[in-house]
């Protein structure tokens, strides 16, 4: 690797691709509704040289860099959270807004700039030559922020592409990522009687029935199972909802949702069973079951999967990691953090469903994530594009893929 060169040559395009971010980040991109940033991406693309670019039946963009027999695809989505209060934030979320140090604005982190660095990186590693042996697909990704690993469900199943390895851009503080724990979205229904406020003895409060519920889940909350690497399993009730004729009237229905986080060991069935388990729940008759997501893409597709997303790691003495932490370490001169996201990734289906191995790097912070004033450090965009140039010069010398 000639981290001379690479750092060269990043220097000549990061004022593009910075402008290119400000582009993207103006243009809303919320999930289902990324079309318009989808074009912009494909006029990016074709501006840099890709060799192919697809936009599959999803909404998914792909840009493919080279043709060689291994395939590594970087996968960056493209989708953002809404702003929220606009009060929270002090200036225009979808105006692009740069100073000295930062990019402001909605997924400035999360993750377009994720997605912008890789774009680029991809285009730098052609022009220096690096991509010889390798096949390399950038992915633009679509509704991660409504059902993270859905695109790449798609991806995998309609063999829009078939890569050997994938790289998750997600923020990391230019640390190298190499799990999560997965979630759940969970619902309990709790039905009662309605009878009139005034002689609750005639009903059955369903609001009460829950409450018990509510109750026990808080304690399973504090004795889930613990992991040394990825953490302990969590359990969150997030919503709550009732039916009653009138507020003069007992409660006839309850139910609430559950964000179930997953640690190595817990899987669905065991997260289903622990709640049913449980003595109130048993006593309620209460039906848990998973929350269902059917949200249509940009394009009219109609996905019906379960909103489960499974836990996944990759060993520290994988090549990926190994190839991504001496990248980052010779473009650096400085050794990386090397950890685990707490929120939940593409990596749920590439590696937690479908066994492709992921490894995580990307520019920003993952506490930006969802928040007002969302940023990014520049010097993180161009850090990021010299590893993954370096990543991508460290697969090809062959150095680590015996490991594989």
């Amino acid at each position: 690797m000639d981290e001379m060169r690479i750092s060269g040559k990043i220097d000549e395009i990061k004022r593009e691709a910075m402008d290119c971010l400000r582009t993207l980040i103006a243009i809303p991109s919320m999930s289902g509704e990324e079309e318009h940033v989808i074009k912009a991406i494909q006029k990016t693309m074709e501006k840099l040289e890709f060799d192919e670019i697809i936009i599959d039946g999803m909404g998914n963009i792909l840009g493919r860099m080279g043709n060689g027999q291994k395939v590594i695809a970087f996968d960056g989505h493209i989708d953002t959270v809404d702003v929220g209060i606009m009060d929270n934030w002090d200036f225009d979320p979808f105006k692009g807004k740069e100073d000295d140090t930062y990019i402001y604005g909605r997924g400035a982190s999360d993750q377009t700039g994720g997605f912008v660095s890789v774009m680029f990186a991809a285009h730098a590693a052609k022009k220096l030559d690096i991509i010889r042996n390798w096949t390399v697909w950038v992915v633009g990704s679509v509704q991660e922020e409504d059902c993270d690993g859905l695109c790449w469900q798609y991806i995998l199943d309609e063999n829009v592409i078939k890569p050997d390895y994938v790289v998750i851009t997600e923020p990391t503080s230019l640390g190298v990522y190499r799990g999560q724990r997965g979630r759940m979205e969970i619902r309990v229904d709790v039905k009662g009687k309605s009878a009139h406020g005034s002689a609750p003895e005639r009903g059955d409060n369903a609001i009460y029935k829950m409450a018990k519920i509510l109750n026990e889940l808080e304690t399973l909350n504090e004795n889930l199972k613990d992991d040394d690497f990825l953490g302990r399993g969590t359990l969150a009730v997030s919503e709550i909802f009732y039916t009653s004729p009138s507020r003069c009237a007992v409660a006839d229905s309850c139910s609430i949702s559950i964000d179930r986080r997953l640690t190595t060991g817990e899987d669905e069935p065991l997260a289903i069973s622990q709640i049913n388990a449980l003595e109130s729940v048993k006593k309620a008759d209460a039906f848990v079951h998973m929350y269902r997501y059917q949200k249509p893409s940009y394009k009219g597709f109609e996905p019906a999967v379960p909103c489960y997303f499974p836990t996944w790691t990759i060993e520290s003495s994988h090549f990926l990691v190994k190839a991504m932490e001496t990248a980052h370490a010779k473009l650096h001169n400085e050794t990386p953090h090397t950890d685990k996201w707490t929120f939940s990734t593409n990596g749920v289906s590439i590696m937690g469903m479908k066994g492709i191995p992921c490894v995580g790097y990307g520019p920003g912070d993952e506490v930006e994530a969802h928040a007002p004033n969302e940023k990014i450090r520049k010097t993180d965009l161009i850090s990021a594009m010299e590893t993954y140039v370096g990543f991508l010069a460290e697969l090809e010398e062959g150095n680590y893929v015996q490991n594989a």
